[in-house]
């Protein structure tokens, strides 16, 4: 990467403030020569209507996941949506992204059996037709910052792709992504306060966006007012399952491993360091610099649980009277032209992950609810955007 791209990175400006994330002094412009990856199941609603939505969440991390292993770094700007992902690729990464996307598209269809689309599309063109990627990061620990996108960029992009756009084809058979330290270890996580809620909210035909600013704010003051802020896991952290979905997941994302026995040898490799880290947990007792206890709690601070992507996405832990607050405000800035919006509730949250090294702080662990999350929120907000636009 050349050095006008490094500086880039290492120049994004860094917000603690989540309230702050709609303020478009925090963003910068992507560099010229830049692109974004981008990806998404096909017809996801139906698969999470048949109890994938593991399968779903892992698809759209594995995008992520390979773009940033075959690439040698974890910097790049990055969002992840669910059923999909979006990453900032600088030019002289894009050959091998490309190739990451492509190997994932083949590995989502033979080992998930779910059908994906991937794309790279340039920021040249997403600027000709008057759109832009505007990247900032929120620092969700002081270990790890997520990006945040803004200028319609990623938006205008998703939708070339559903229409056949930049579209990449898939890797040939037996292509395989580098999906190292991606993981899905952990059991569903219950709501505390009453309902885990996936909401995503974007900017509306009246385009005011100091309305759209407020609209934000208010959005996560509501979900704020609670000692986690709306937060899905626990502040200990979730606990580790022996899903054997997940579990069969996992190990079907092991890169080296094609055959069944294989397969088996990373499955019961999984098992036995989930039975570790449950054990060291159970005692209290530290396995060299790895403590079971601070490693959970670091997974609860180092989640994507809300973002912004050309709108707000959080997927928020809240009760009852916070929800019809939440809803009832969605609902007048719908009705002022402010914003469209999604909204979906389901009785727990889900957690994928990717861990670069057990012993490493700067794991990153993507939030979406355990029935529909994002991928329904998104459907609702699509029909709202179709009901509007009808004479």
């Amino acid at each position: 990467m050349i050095a006008a791209d490094d500086e880039f990175l290492t120049g994004l400006p860094v917000f603690r403030h989540f309230e702050d994330v709609a303020d478009p002094a925090h963003y910068r412009a992507l560099p010229p020569g830049w692109a974004l990856a981008i990806a998404d199941i096909i017809d996801s609603t139906s698969a999470i209507g048949t109890g994938r939505y593991k399968a779903v969440n892992m698809a759209g991390a594995a995008v992520i996941s390979s773009i940033s292993n075959s690439l040698g770094r974890h910097d790049l700007p990055f969002v992840f949506g669910g059923d999909g992902a979006a990453v900032a690729v600088p030019p002289d990464g894009l050959p091998v992204a490309g190739a990451a996307l492509s190997n994932v598209q083949r590995w989502v269809k033979d080992d998930l059996s779910l059908a994906m689309r991937v794309a790279l599309v340039p920021i040249e063109d997403i600027r000709k037709n008057g759109f832009d990627i505007r990247v900032a990061r929120f620092q969700a620990s002081e270990d790890v910052s997520y990006a945040m996108f803004s200028g319609g960029g990623n938006s205008w992009a998703e939708a070339r792709m559903k229409e056949g756009q930049y579209t990449l084809p898939a890797a040939a058979a037996g292509g395989r992504p580098d999906l190292t330290g991606l993981s899905c270890r952990w059991n569903p996580i219950p709501a505390t306060h009453g309902k885990v809620v996936s909401v995503i909210a974007v900017p509306g035909p009246s385009r005011d966006m100091p309305a759209f600013r407020q609209l934000v704010i208010d959005l996560v003051d509501l979900a704020e007012q609670d000692a986690r802020h709306g937060h899905p896991v626990p502040e200990d952290g979730p606990k580790l399952g022996f899903v054997r979905e997940g579990l069969g997941l996992e190990a079907r994302a092991g890169a080296a491993y094609h055959d069944s026995w294989g397969k088996m040898r990373r499955s019961l490799r999984i098992l036995g360091e989930s039975f570790l880290v449950n054990l060291l947990g159970l005692t209290g007792l530290s396995l060299g610099r790895f403590n079971a206890d601070r490693y959970r709690r670091s997974v609860a601070s180092n989640t994507d649980f809300r973002k912004f992507d050309d709108g707000l996405k959080m997927t928020v832990d809240i009760d009852v009277t916070r929800l019809e607050k939440i809803r009832a405000r969605l609902e007048l800035g719908r009705l002022s032209g402010t914003c469209y919006f999604g909204l979906h509730e389901q009785d727990a949250a889900l957690m994928t992950c990717i861990v670069p090294s057990p012993l490493s702080k700067d794991h990153m662990h993507f939030v979406d609810g355990a029935d529909g999350g994002y991928a329904a929120a998104a459907s609702r907000l699509k029909q709202q955007m179709l009901a509007a636009s009808q004479p």
